[in-house]
Parts: structure tokens; C-alpha cells; sequence
């Protein structure tokens, strides 16, 4: 029998201003929170849509406060979420726009169209949608 899994359940990411992150995740993303937690030297939000990937967003005491993240150090280079076509992709443009968040133009790779867009500590987001959609 073959394990169960590799289906994301959460993805937790560092940032640097938990407020101003979780802020802009829902505004942005249209999360909603929906659980709060705290330990020793941190503080996680944890935020979703009605189905899907959960993410976390944690503020660390050790975390400096002028780091910032860069897709070339090892660990996260980016977090891809999946759109159903083309048509997802250009509501989801229509929706940065109206709300002057920053993105990248629809690209058309060999394998899909993607949008980019980065959270305010310069984590890679994009939006995934598979040519044929």
C-alpha cells in the first residue's frame, strides 16, 4: 500500500511585521483568519479561504527586523497556487489592480499561464494555471 499525502495541507511562512502581513493576505488573498497562536519568541496567524491551502504567517523575536526574504538563499524560492484557466488568472489580475497590489503582467510559459505578485516581506507568490484550462 502507497502512504497517503503530498497534498499541502498549510504552508507557514516568516515575516517580519505579523499585523501588516496577515493584513495584506486578507485583503489581498481574501484569507480570512481563522486561528491565532503564540509561544515562546513567536506568534502565528493562521489563514484560509472557504476550501483550500491553509497559510501560516509567524513573527519571530529572533527574526531581524531589516531582514527581508530572497528566493536565492536555500529554503522557499516561491509558493505556486493553482487556477483553474486563463479566465482565473485575469480575475485574479483584475483584483490586484482594483486593489493596487503589485504584479506581474499573465505570462505564458511552455507549460502554463502565470501571474506573480509578492507579499510585503518580498515572498514569491504566483498564480498557476495549466495551458488547456
Amino acid at each position: 500500500m502507497e502512504p497517503d499525502g503530498l497534498v499541502a495541507h498549510h504552508v507557514t511562512l516568516t515575516v517580519g511585521d505579523l499585523g501588516a502581513s496577515s493584513a495584506w493576505y486578507q485583503k489581498a488573498l481574501g484569507l480570512e483568519v481563522v486561528a491565532e497562536r503564540e509561544g515562546a519568541g513567536w506568534r502565528r496567524v493562521l489563514l484560509k479561504r472557504s476550501a483550500g491551502l491553509m497559510i501560516g504567517l509567524t513573527e519571530h523575536d529572533a527574526t531581524a527586523s531589516d531582514d527581508t526574504f530572497h528566493e536565492t538563499r536555500v529554503g522557499l524560492d516561491h509558493v505556486s497556487f493553482a487556477c483553474a484557466g486563463l479566465a482565473s488568472l485575469e480575475a485574479w489580475r483584475e483584483r490586484f489592480e482594483g486593489l493596487g497590489v503589485s504584479h506581474s503582467p499573465i505570462a505564458e510559459t511552455p507549460v502554463a499561464h502565470v501571474l506573480v505578485f509578492r507579499d510585503p516581506d518580498g515572498i514569491q507568490l504566483e498564480f498557476f494555471a495549466p495551458k488547456g484550462t
